[in-house]
């Protein structure tokens, strides 16, 4: 009897397409990507969303200012988006969903009839503080020296005119009853603590609309013409709009309904991710998502956070054209920490190439390559390599530095290997004996060319054709970096 079958959905936030595309939202990319990659080689059928969000005032500002249409100014940067499909090699099956797509559309107000339909919608007059840079309300508790904390070099904007709002107040209760049966529901744990004491210390109901006199730029509100939606109930969502919810539900219930969801975002989306968006699934009677994996802040020169608004961040184009797609996926998964904040400079990328990757996995792959070469009669049989269930293990984790710190433990063990038991001059004395132990690498190199299948795949197919064909690589797998 066929067993049935797995089935896996991941996603990462959608980025706003007001700027190019930096490193901070490529490490979510591949991180995410990577995921995916280690699901398939566990046997899963994976559904693996990202896209871009494209509504919003920030845009619809950055449009007039460039004197374009917003539709032509998001349509511009969303190519470049996209490009980092092929850019960073991501799975070849990723979708890539739009929020200016008319399905999305159409399913944000189904959303958003179903909230309303189930009275969690109203509409009131209100003043608030908001903050452009987060498109979220800003309460003084929030505040430092009277600024977002986050976007401090944004004025804070006041507003006061008639939305609707969601009620997001009757969900305290609910959240963290969810929270308390769901104990590894937001990884990392403290990530976790921060989010249920935020919601235990009482919500309160927040805007989802605009007056479309003032941002016309947003899915049309049902019903009311004179409103358009807020961006953050909007792009939320495209998670399940991806799986053809509401028209086509079959995804949608395989991948979501019963299934696992997986959403990875950044810490500044911890509250829009885990409280804000549970809620409103609550609200529309739809399943919550199964767990939720926070990446930490990547921080430029002097640790300060990369950000579009400061113009300090790196560009994964520029990166890729000088060192190749490979090297920024290892230094996004192995260099920078999974949930913490992390720097990100040129100085410590080409220091991490060279040591890892020029002199480690590189070099290693053509010393025994060449001694294979030379001393073997022909291929060595890998038929019989798999991964260690502990490879898998960690992945589980969601920390890929603890992942490659187990691959690169089984790359250092080899380095280790040769220089005790030195195959190159045992063949020449022992010829039995170093065919022998020349095996042993190649099946051990093999092994670690499985495992970087998820994080390297481009290493990995090479290292792996390398060993089938019994030759060292035409060209070295890292120039080093002077």
């Amino acid at each position: 009897m066929e067993s049935a079958k797995k089935h896996f959905y991941i996603t990462t936030t959608l980025p706003y397409v007001n700027a190019d595309p930096h490193v901070g939202f490529a490490t979510e990319l591949i991180r995410a990507d990577a995921v995916a990659r280690v699901k398939k080689l566990q046997g899963y059928e994976v559904f693996f969303n990202t896209g871009t969000d494209e509504h919003g005032q920030k845009l619809y500002d950055a449009a007039l200012k460039e004197g374009k249409s917003v539709q032509t100014y998001v349509d511009g940067y969303a190519e470049q988006f996209k490009g980092l499909k092929d850019l960073l090699h991501i799975s070849n099956d990723v979708h890539f969903i739009r929020t200016t797509d008319p399905k999305h559309e159409k399913a944000a107000q189904e959303f958003w009839n179903r909230c309303f339909q189930n009275g969690y919608i109203y509409k009131k007059n209100y003043q608030a503080k908001y903050c452009v840079g987060c498109e979220l309300e800003k309460t003084d508790s929030e505040l430092v020296d009277g600024k977002c904390p986050i976007h401090p070099n944004k004025e804070l904007e006041l507003i006061e005119e008639e939305n609707y709002f969601f009620k997001f107040s009757e969900f305290g209760e609910k959240l963290l009853s969810f929270y308390e049966s769901h104990p590894n529901f937001v990884i990392p744990d403290f990530r976790f603590n921060e989010i249920k004491s935020f919601v235990s210390r009482g919500l309160q109901d927040f805007s989802i609309s605009r007056q479309k006199s003032k941002m016309s730029w947003g899915v049309p509100v049902p019903g009311d013409e004179e409103h358009v939606m807020y961006v953050w109930f909007d792009a939320l969502v495209n998670y399940i709009s991806t799986l053809g919810w509401p028209t086509d539900e079959d995804a949608f219930d395989i991948y979501w309904r019963n299934g696992t969801p997986i959403q990875y975002c950044g810490k500044d989306n911890l509250r829009q991710q885990s409280a804000m968006w549970q809620a409103m699934l609550m609200a529309a009677h739809l399943p919550n998502t199964h767990q939720i994996v926070i990446d930490g802040f990547l921080t430029g020169e002097g640790g300060v956070k990369m950000s579009k608004s400061l113009g300090n961040v790196v560009n994964p184009y520029d990166v890729v054209k000088e060192y190749g797609t490979d090297a920024l996926r290892f230094f996004c998964l192995s260099e920078l920490s999974a949930f913490e904040d992390s720097p990100f400079t040129m100085e410590r990328f080409k220091e991490a190439y060279n040591a890892k990757l020029a002199n480690g996995i590189g070099n290693l792959t053509s010393r025994i390559m060449k001694m294979a070469e030379a001393n073997l009669v022909g291929p060595v049989d890998v038929s019989g390599v798999q991964i260690p269930d502990t490879f898998f293990d960690i992945c589980a984790e969601y920390d890929f530095v603890k992942v490659s710190q187990f691959v690169w433990s089984r790359i250092q063990s080899l380095d280790l290997f040769i220089q005790e038991k030195k195959p190159f001059s045992v063949i020449k004395t022992d010829k039995e004996t170093g065919v022998v132990l020349i095996q042993e690498l190649v099946i051990a190199l093999y092994s670690v060319a499985l495992m970087l299948q998820p994080l390297l795949p481009d290493t990995s197919k090479k290292i792996k054709e390398c060993v089938k064909q019994n030759k060292m690589p035409v060209e070295p797998l890292f120039l080093r970096k002077e």
